[in-house]
């Protein structure tokens, strides 16, 4: 019979204070990823025989049988009915700030405590060892036993997305108190460090995505400027390969290799900065950056990239807002169906339009001359204008589509998705239905411009987010009928 070797089990515990349970529940998690880490070393040495190694994850747990009536303008920090509800945690050094803000609504809001203790979820341990250089989890054959007869490894049964798709069934009528189980945001923060080439700690909370390559050489001029200005808050500028720079003259030296999403944090001490992530070109792209991302529940992200505009009134440069948006991207249609509608937010709207007018200073119906306001079309074929065109042009044209590119609706489908507030502020590059390619010399001054301006916009929309109450922000639109408790 195989033993089961795990760190020695201690007593559930009671917590009123957020502070003291998200201490118990950094403690928990240490000791069994130090458990882990010290018994895999060992094992590397000598072979295990009869031995399973094992350690869980940490758990918050919440109990009432009140129907207790709370201010019905929150959106989260509170449980819509009597039951059990639980959340596997990990990092929660990561989170801290995050757990303690969570935990402490839930506490005020139902007047209950809650439950601190391992849970039945083991670490798997890839993620125990993740962050330790000098430890290296061997591929099948390498080691001298097979790593899954002693060790846990990924159960996709806990990583998948049921809870946010809204297919989540209850075992034992139990619900999720968070909306990602701890193995999956584990999943996040390995795939993150290795798409952006940073580490998950240095995303700030409000997140730009990009398409094109020169707003990173702007974003960083800008960091430069900011670092600069002792009354600017912002405190570090962090670029691919994690080199952080806190003075803006410091050299950065060149990445010796381009991860596949560049991603650039200019960071404040309480992370409410900004994050750019160069996301190429694509849906995929797309949706595999923001699947990540949301693990670290960021208060908003904005799409900033490059369009083609499908008025004839547009000219290139002019800014596209979104307020709809036609989903032919196909990267999410079994995660959320098409025929789900995608909000605009206000909030979002709001600011990004304010921002529009503070950056090119104009105001109420001149800033018409550069912007409009209406629907993106998002497809997944770069090359659509080598086909025959009567078919998608109809559709365009019926869906009152005034702009077209391969990331927005993805962007923002995923944020509906993950309850992440989201917006999409274009520039147009071509206009492919009236001979404008996107081809060299076809830039204009005014293009040039406003594609300078461009980041700005969307760097000044972010502040004017950071300015507004998170409840706002996360407002109940964003929310289903039975909801996780955890924002």
């Amino acid at each position: 019979m195989t033993k089961i070797l795990t760190p020695n089990a201690t007593p559930s515990e009671k917590f009123h204070d957020a502070t003291a349970a998200v201490d118990r529940l950094t403690e928990l998690y240490v000791e069994a990823t130090t458990f882990l880490r010290e018994q895999f070393s060992a094992a590397m040495e000598s072979t295990p025989a009869g031995v399973r190694i094992r350690a869980y994850y940490p758990e918050v747990r919440f109990r009432t049988s009140s129907y207790a009536h709370v201010d019905s303008r929150l959106s989260f920090g509170h449980v819509s009915s009597p039951g059990t509800f639980s959340a596997t945690i990990t990092r929660p050094d990561l989170f801290r700030n995050y757990l303690i803000q969570q935990i402490g609504l839930l506490i005020e809001n139902h007047d209950q405590p809650v439950i601190i203790c391992a849970s039945d979820t083991p670490i798997p341990v890839h993620f125990a060892v993740t962050g330790e250089s000098a430890i290296n989890i061997p591929q099948d054959g390498a080691a001298d036993f097979t790593l899954r007869d002693i060790f846990d490894v990924p159960d996709l049964s806990t990583t998948n997305d049921d809870i946010v798709n809204g297919t989540f069934s209850p075992i034992n009528d139990e619900r999720p108190l968070a909306p990602f189980t701890a193995q999956r945001v584990d999943y996040s923060l390995a795939r993150l460090a290795h798409y952006t080439a940073t580490d998950p700690e240095h995303f700030q909370c409000h997140v730009l995505f990009t398409n094109y390559q020169f707003y990173v050489t702007e974003f960083e001029d800008f960091a430069r400027t900011q670092l600069n200005d002792p009354e600017s808050g912002y405190t570090s500028f962090v670029s691919t390969g994690n080199v952080e720079i806190t003075d803006g003259d410091t050299l950065i030296p060149d990445t010796p290799k381009t991860p596949q999403m560049p991603t650039y944090h200019l960071k404040r001490a309480d992370g409410s900065g900004i994050t750019l992530v160069n996301i190429g070109v694509g849906p995929s792209n797309a949706k595999t950056a923001t699947d990540h991302i949301a693990v670290l529940r960021p208060h908003a992200w904005l799409m900033v990239g490059h369009c083609a505009g499908l008025r004839n009134t547009q000219a290139l440069g002019d800014f596209v807002l979104a307020h709809a948006y036609l989903r032919e991207d196909h990267v999410l249609d079994d995660d959320l169906p098409v025929w789900v509608p995608i909000p605009a937010l206000a909030e979002i709207q709001i600011a990004l339009e304010k921002a529009v007018a503070q950056v090119t200073q104009l105001e109420g119906y001149e800033l018409k001359r550069i912007m409009r306001t209406g629907t993106v079309a998002t497809i997944d074929n770069r090359n659509w204008e080598l086909r025959d065109q009567s078919g998608p042009v109809q559709r365009l044209s019926q869906s009152r589509s005034i702009a077209l590119d391969m990331e927005s609706a993805t962007i923002a489908a995923n944020g509906y998705r993950f309850r992440v507030p989201y917006g999409t502020l274009l520039c147009v590059s071509d206009k492919p239905l009236h001979g404008e390619l996107k081809l060299p010399g076809m830039a204009s001054d005014f293009y040039k411009t406003q594609v300078s301006r461009h980041l700005m916009i969307g760097i000044r929309a972010m502040e004017l987010v950071r300015d507004t109450p998170l409840e706002r922000i996360h407002s109940r639109k964003l929310r289903s009928f039975d909801e996780t408790a955890f924002l």
